[in-house]
This record gives C-alpha cells, sequence and structure tokens, in this order.
C-alpha cells in the first residue's frame, strides 16, 4: 500500500513521507494505470513543411533545408544567397524531387553548393556525418577580404636533378692475372721509355759498344698500334717507336697495340725476339712467340735487341 504527501510524492510510509519528510494524513493513493500513447508513430516518409522535402520516418530534422520536426523551428539563412531564401528540393543532389519515391534514395543527404573559386576546407567524416568528406566554404566576405589582403603567391619553380655525367674508366676488366693490366685514360695518353740497360746487355754479349745510360727517352703514344724498330728509308720505314742506334733491333721488330684499356706486344718475326718480364723479375731468358700477342701488365718490361729496355706508364700532366 503507498500513500501520497502534501507535496504529492508517493510514499510507502503512512505516517511521513520517504521523500519529503511531511506528514502524511491522507487515505493511501493507488497509482493510475498509465494510459494508452495516444500519439501514432510515423511509418511513412515525413514531407518537409517548409521545403516540402520527403524525409526519412523519424527524421528530427529536414534534410534539404534542416526544419526542426521536434521544435517547429526553421532554419538559419543561407549564408551563400543573397535574399536568405531556402534552395529547392530540386537542387540537391541534382536528382531529389518533392515527388520521387524516397525508397530509391535511402538515407540521401543533401550537400551545400560550393563557390568554384573559394577555398575549400575539408571536415573529417566523423564530424561532417556523411560517408564522404564534405568541403566546406566561408562566408563570400570573408573570401573577398582574404582575397585582396593575401599577396600574390609566386609560381613554383620547377627544380631539374643535375645528372652527374658517367665516370670516365679509368680501370681495366678484371683479367685472370694477379697484377694488373696497364689501363689507358682517354684524357692522359701514354709514355713509351727507351732505356739502356746494362744488365741486358751483359746477357746478349753484343759487339757494339753500349752507350751510357742515363735519363730514358720518351715517345707518347697516340695510335692504336705503334710499330717499334728503326727507320729505313730506302725500304719506307718509320717506326712510331725509335730504338735510335740499338743494331740489335729489328727495323720492324715488335708492335705495340691497345683497345683502350690494355696494351699488347707481339714480335713481327725480329731477328733477336721480342722478350717480356714483370717489373723485379729476373731477366727473361725465353722469347715470345712471333705472331702472337702477349698482354702488357702494369709495371711489365719489355726487352730487345742489345741493350733496349721499353717500359710504358701514363703521361704526366704536360708531358704530352
Amino acid at each position: 500500500m503507498s500513500f501520497r504527501c502534501p507535496e504529492g510524492h508517493t510514499s510507502q510510509s503512512g505516517d511521513y513521507c520517504d521523500v519529503c519528510g511531511a506528514p502524511i494524513g491522507a487515505a493511501p493513493v493507488t497509482p493510475p494505470a498509465p494510459a494508452a500513447p495516444t500519439t501514432a508513430i510515423p511509418t511513412g516518409p515525413s514531407v518537409c513543411p517548409h521545403c516540402s522535402f520527403p524525409n526519412e520516418a523519424g527524421a528530427l530534422f529536414c534534410e534539404n533545408c534542416g526544419y526542426d520536426f521536434t521544435t517547429g523551428s526553421l532554419p538559419e539563412a543561407d549564408p551563400f544567397t543573397a535574399s536568405g531564401a531556402v534552395r529547392a528540393p530540386g537542387e540537391v543532389g541534382g536528382s531529389a524531387t518533392p515527388g520521387g519515391d524516397p525508397a530509391e534514395h535511402p538515407g540521401e543527404a543533401s550537400a551545400p553548393r560550393v563557390d568554384p573559386a573559394a577555398p575549400t576546407e575539408l571536415i573529417p567524416e566523423q564530424e561532417a556525418g556523411f560517408d564522404t568528406p564534405v568541403a566546406t566554404v566561408p562566408p563570400a566576405g570573408s573570401v573577398a577580404v582574404a582575397a585582396a589582403v593575401a599577396p600574390h603567391a609566386a609560381p613554383p619553380t620547377e627544380v631539374i636533378p643535375e645528372v652527374a655525367p658517367p665516370e670516365k674508366a679509368t680501370s681495366a676488366p678484371a683479367t685472370g692475372s694477379a697484377r694488373t693490366a696497364a689501363s689507358a685514360d682517354p684524357d692522359r695518353p701514354w709514355i713509351a721509355e727507351l732505356w739502356v740497360d746494362p744488365e741486358w746487355y751483359a746477357e746478349q754479349r753484343a759487339d757494339d759498344p753500349m752507350p751510357s745510360p742515363g735519363p730514358p727517352a720518351t715517345v707518347v703514344l697516340r695510335e692504336r698500334t705503334e710499330l717499334v724498330g728503326r727507320p729505313s728509308v730506302s725500304r719506307g720505314i718509320s717506326p712510331q717507336v725509335d730504338c735510335g742506334s740499338d743494331s740489335g733491333v729489328s727495323r720492324r721488330h715488335c708492335q705495340l697495340s691497345t683497345d683502350g684499356y690494355r696494351w699488347w706486344v707481339e714480335d713481327l718475326q725480329s731477328a733477336n725476339g721480342t722478350y717480356l718480364a714483370a717489373a723485379g723479375a729476373p731477366l727473361p731468358q725465353t722469347p715470345i712467340a712471333a705472331g702472337q700477342r702477349r698482354e702488357v701488365q702494369e709495371g711489365d718490361r719489355i726487352y730487345l735487341g742489345a741493350w733496349t729496355r721499353i717500359v710504358l706508364r701514363l703521361a704526366l700532366p704536360g708531358e704530352a
């Protein structure tokens, strides 16, 4: 059994109110039975009384103009129109009309028109309430002021990356030899040094007297093929590498050839043969086979005639 106090509270105690403590002197009150709901739940689409746009059943706001179905308040004026008039439903999405079937476009939301000349700002979809980001545009007045105040932006400058020139080949391809092959540099020609070698002269036991040893004679190698020998006017022989007075050297003794990276020596069936040895090695005892090229490694010595020793090297600056 429950009682009602003078303040209208329902109390289980009959002398004082359980809620406010006021004395209770009236008879117990039985709470009335709940009345049946009189408001019908809308089942069909809700047509906006302001813009006649069909909305989903139970919508709180008009999707076209923002009319509040709960309070009946009108939306604020559109800042993008001079008169503040609300756009017609046909302007939203390009397809929605008052007589259209809402079932064909369930949950379709309207998007505000965007001025193409005004800068846009993307709003995250959590704040916008749409499936995709919506571009919002500031009022036209603020855009005009910002455009007048902002300085003219300089056009972007295209940056062209610099392409480094290809490195010139300064080293020879790898060979099976433990020593490095003599390599050619297009910017630096090669030099052939012609030495008077007393040890080689003693080994040959020549009859002609040996010239006094001194600084080597140098010859710049400018051709792909260089003839080594002694000149002969009658035979029309003019070797690029002239061995001078060494009578042990044939007129066409041997030739030097290069592919731009490596050098070879080939005996041209000379009378006394052509010998090849590494730097620091003992004097060679066996000549190279005539007609067969032998690669000249870095530091190799070419022996021919009675006292001639030839060494190939790169030209020094200002030497060629």
